[in-house]
């Protein structure tokens, strides 16, 4: 597969103006707003699973407008102590799954909260839980384009306050370090780990690997994969409709969530990734506030450096936290 974005010394200069509305700040306040004043409680339920190293809990707790999120959280057996505890989400169509499907953070000393995504769940892994009752208007098969004319309405809206308030639940989970919150997340995942580091003040550090979510306008026009691409295949079918989405996307943009962050973090890439751009990677990176590393991939697609990626994660959390 041949290169198709531009060259690397091009990507770690690369800063582009991407559109951001006047009152982002005030839209994402006030959802956050309404969403915790709409209450609900966490619930947390001791798992039984056949894991002797590893102790798991069943988490549901409130989301948007106080739907019920769920979410396994897994701590080190033994560990009495609070402990530092990272927040994952997941990629596009996943869900959260089987307590054995995600053991690496717990395995290293750590608690684990794996968040599942809301109306997802059903296209690979082990499944998810968790319902998404808010409808919206036309959209293309797949969840970019539910609720696109306006942001109010955007799936991505739901989603990102979901992953505030996963935040707000780690913070109170038993054993938990209300100091030592970290996110991370893979494609998808990485998207709503940068949406969670410019709504949430306090992180220790964040992890976006290969995020989706990011300087819309150029990934539409730059790949012909999904998810990005259902975009494309909306607009070819509502001509003339390309200033309200892009409206729309501009509320949900990793970039304009990257220039409001400040916790530490440690992006990735690959170079041949045509389902997540590099350059609207490096374009959210680049606009990052907060001290940033990346590491890039040359010869790998959206797969990235998969479990070399998870081992440097472990090993660089570990020097932010020592």
């Amino acid at each position: 597969m041949p290169r198709f974005d531009l060259p690397l010394s091009e990507l770690e200069q690369y800063r582009p103006e991407v559109a951001e509305p006047d009152d982002f700040d005030a839209f994402w306040g006030r959802t956050l707003a309404e969403s915790r004043a709409a209450g609900g409680e966490i619930v947390v339920t001791r798992a039984a699973t056949m894991l002797r190293t590893i102790d798991v809990w069943d988490v549901t707790f409130p989301g948007f407008a106080g739907d019920p999120v769920k979410a396994w959280y897994l701590r080190p057996a033994g560990r009495a102590e609070s402990l530092p505890v990272v927040v994952e989400f997941l990629g596009y169509g996943g869900g959260r799954g089987l307590p054995v499907d995600r053991l690496a953070w717990s395995s290293a000393g750590y608690g684990h909260l794996v968040m599942d995504t809301r109306g997802q769940g059903s296209g690979w892994g082990t499944g998810g839980d968790t319902a998404d009752p808010h409808g919206a208007g036309p959209a293309t098969p797949g969840y970019l384009t539910r609720g696109i004319d306006d942001p109010v309405d955007h799936y991505y809206r739901r989603v990102f306050t979901d992953a505030v308030r996963a935040v707000d639940a780690a913070r109170l989970l038993p054993g938990a370090d209300p100091d030592r919150i970290a996110v991370t997340g893979g494609s998808q995942g990485g998207g709503i780990a940068l949406a969670a580091a410019g709504l949430c003040s306090g992180l220790v550090g964040v992890m976006p690997d290969v995020p989706f979510l990011c300087h819309f306008e150029r990934a539409v026009g730059l790949t012909d994969r999904d998810p990005y691409h259902e975009v494309v295949r909306y607009l070819a079918v509502h001509r003339g409709a390309e200033a309200t989405v892009f409206r729309t996307l501009s509320y949900l943009d990793g970039v304009n969530f990257a220039r409001r962050a400040d916790a530490p973090a440690l992006f990735s890439t690959a170079l041949l990734d045509q389902t997540c751009p590099p350059s609207t990677v490096f374009a959210a990176y680049n606009a990052y506030t907060g001290p940033r590393e990346i590491d890039v991939f040359p010869h790998n697609d959206h797969e990235g450096g998969q479990a070399y990626q998870l081992t440097r994660q472990v090993a660089w959390l570990a020097e932010r936290l020592s």
